[in-house]
Parts: structure tokens; sequence; C-alpha cells
């Protein structure tokens, strides 16, 4: 018994790569930016702390964005999204949920990035709109890469610009997902026996 296990534990490791794009990938550790370019002033964030899964199995996509995560140049700037626009106390998350759009994983069996769709429902302080925009993904190092870029306009999500600097930020503001997710392990450890 100890031999064939000792056989078959390569087979195990070595699985096909289209049994590993056929699975979930997650990461806690996504990155979203956004950026505003306004004739007055250039806004910009960075935030680390995105969780998101991808199943390809079933094609969902999902991430959280934690408001207060937001990380800007100018303490001010940080200070003013949160109390001011997002209101991050009352509502302290983004979310996204979806689907890639007859996205065949078959095709990360190749190297490079891959163009997809991903459709699905934002939620950004309080409002849900659905969304579609072009997306790449790669399957590198046992890792997927996964990277789109959307628009979002404050008006759609009721995001009140003060009349005083209503002309120093950008009406429309261009958002960046990047995420490298690692599989998620399907099968369960198997607990040792008492005594060993």
């Amino acid at each position: 018994m100890k031999y064939l296990l000792l056989l078959l534990l390569p087979l195990l490791l070595c699985a096909a790569p289209e049994a590993r794009a056929q699975g979930k990938y997650l990461t806690k550790t996504g990155l979203v930016t956004f950026f505003s370019s306004s004739p007055i002033e250039d806004i910009e964030a960075r935030n680390q702390q995105v969780a998101a899964v991808l199943d390809f199995g079933t094609g969902q996509v999902a991430f959280s964005v934690p408001i207060k995560a937001f990380v800007f140049k100018r303490t001010l700037m940080q200070e003013h999204f949160n109390e001011n626009y997002m209101e991050s106390d009352k509502y302290p998350k983004a979310t996204f949920t979806g689907h890639l759009v007859g996205f065949d994983a078959a095709l990360l069996e190749a190297a490079g990035p891959h163009p997809a769709q991903v459709e699905g429902d934002l939620t950004l302080h309080g409002v849900t709109h659905r969304v579609r925009t072009p997306a790449t993904v790669e399957l590198r190092g046992g890792q997927l890469l996964a990277q789109a870029t959307f628009p979002v306009a404050s008006a759609d999500y009721n995001i009140e610009i003060p009349l005083l600097v209503r002309n120093s930020i950008a009406k429309i503001i261009s958002v960046h997902v990047d995420l490298t997710a690692a599989p998620v392990a399907t099968s369960t450890a198997v607990a040792p026996a008492a005594g060993r």
C-alpha cells in the first residue's frame, strides 16, 4: 500500500493543466486602483486588501473592496474621500458579483493573457448597477492573473461632489482591478490516526 501511494503521489501533484484551470482561485490581497484626472488636480488611490474568488467551473467572479483601505498620497484627500464622498462608515465595502461571459477555461492552457468579458452587479455607496467590461486572464506559475479596467461615474452611485470642488474631480473615474489568485485546494486533508 505504501508503494502504491508513492507511485500515485507524483500523478496527483502534476494534475493536468485543464484540471487546474477548471478550479477556483482565491486572493485576499488583490489590488484596486482608481484615477481621476481634471484640469486642477489628479487624484489617485490604491487598495491592496481586495478579496476575490474566480471559479472556472461555473465562470463566477466575486470580489469585495474595503473602502477605508484606499490609500492616497495626501492624508486630507483620504479623509475627504471616506467622510464626505464615500461615507465609508455607512457603506464600508464595494462588491462585485458576476461571471465571465462565454469564456472557455481551456484557453488558459496556452501561455499569455487571454481576453475575456466580465459582467455582473457592482455595488458601491449602497447603489447597485449592472456593468460589463473587458478583462484579461492568464495562468502563470500555477497562479491566476486577472485584470480589468472600467469607468465609474460618481453620479450613478449617488456620490455627491460638493460644488466647491466639483470642477477639480472628474465625473467619471477609471477603476483598475489587478488580481493574483492562488488555486483553492479541492480535496480535504485526512486527519492522522490517533497515536501516530
